[in-house]
């Protein structure tokens, strides 16, 4: 179901505009009018949200808020495709995304995609607008702003485009390299978009990869080094596993593949204790840092 109705919480989680702030600029300047409930609990609806995240790009934009809030809904909304226009127009991509998903708006979000693709590489679109994208669909999800529906929605639709991209890439055949990338989630990890990308940049590459995608029991892995494969293992850690349990994860991994080599991304990966690791086990906190070490390997095709 379309989320429509909204507190101010939600409100401040969507558009990073305190809620505080949001009740002050009602009372002076009547730039929301809120509903209320039964028991007097003020709640919004999507035509207050939109306002409020226009509001917020404007004022991101260097407006200020008395100037705003003179304009009528019509101006506000005008002067925001004005805006977006200009070289000011990441901000409002974003939070067109933000619209998107609480809408499961599916033209909205090829509208904004199709825009970008046609000014520039998928790769920089990728970097520039969806990753601080993700970013905030973690946060909000956190905030319980909104549900596991809204995130797989979205997250299903990028998903989409990767794939379209990697099926775009020119694989490159390296005739000296037998060395492959297996890519792959642990055991109840689902989110599968970083490692994704990750793969896409190694096509792009040249590298030969295998995905095998989210939640992959460890008992299943050793098979690709008894077929000679000469296999590098490349995961992410996103949820799973904790903290807490990453070392354990780790020892079972090093138990079950005789210590092969193994590359970790991922936010999880940050309080891992380096001496878990053995000299061909790396962990990076970036993508691109992943890549340089990866280039280092096997060098990249021209």
């Amino acid at each position: 179901m379309i989320k429509s109705s909204f507190s101010i919480k939600d409100l401040e989680n969507l558009s990073g505009i305190k809620a505080h702030t949001i009740r002050i600029w009602e009372k002076r300047y009547h730039l929301l009018e809120p509903d209320r409930s039964e028991t007097n609990i003020r709640f919004y609806d999507l035509h207050a949200l939109q306002k409020i995240l226009n509001v917020s790009y404007l004022k991101n934009s260097g407006m200020k808020i008395s100037a705003i809030a003179a304009l009528t809904t019509e101006d506000i909304e005008q002067k925001v495709r004005d805006l977006a226009q200009s070289e000011q127009k990441h901000n409002h991509q974003l939070q067109e995304l933000k619209l998107a998903m609480i809408n499961f708006d599916e033209s909205l979000f090829e509208k904004v995609y199709e825009t970008e693709l046609s000014l520039k590489s998928f790769e920089k679109i990728f970097y520039d607008l969806l990753v601080p994208f993700l970013e905030e669909l973690g946060n909000l999800w956190q905030s319980n702003t909104i549900n596991i529906a809204h995130e797989h929605f979205i997250s299903n639709l990028i998903r989409q485009k990767l794939l379209i991209q990697m099926q775009l890439v020119k694989k490159k055949k390296n005739e000296d390299a037998d060395k492959s990338y297996i890519l792959f989630l642990p055991e109840n990890e689902m989110h599968d978009l970083g490692l994704l990308f990750l793969n896409y940049k190694l096509l792009i590459a040249g590298f030969h990869t295998i995905f095998l995608g989210a939640s992959m029991d460890l008992n299943t892995l050793p098979f690709f080094q008894r077929n000679g494969s000469n296999p590098t293992f490349v995961t992410f850690t996103t949820v799973q596993p904790s903290s807490k349990s990453l070392p354990k994860f780790l020892k079972k991994f090093n138990s079950k593949l005789n210590n092969a080599p193994l590359v970790l991304l991922g936010r999880r990966t940050g309080d891992l204790d380096g001496n878990l690791l053995t000299p061909n086990q790396k962990i990076f906190n970036s993508i691109d840092s992943a890549m340089e070490y990866f280039e280092q390997q096997q060098p990249k095709i021209v």
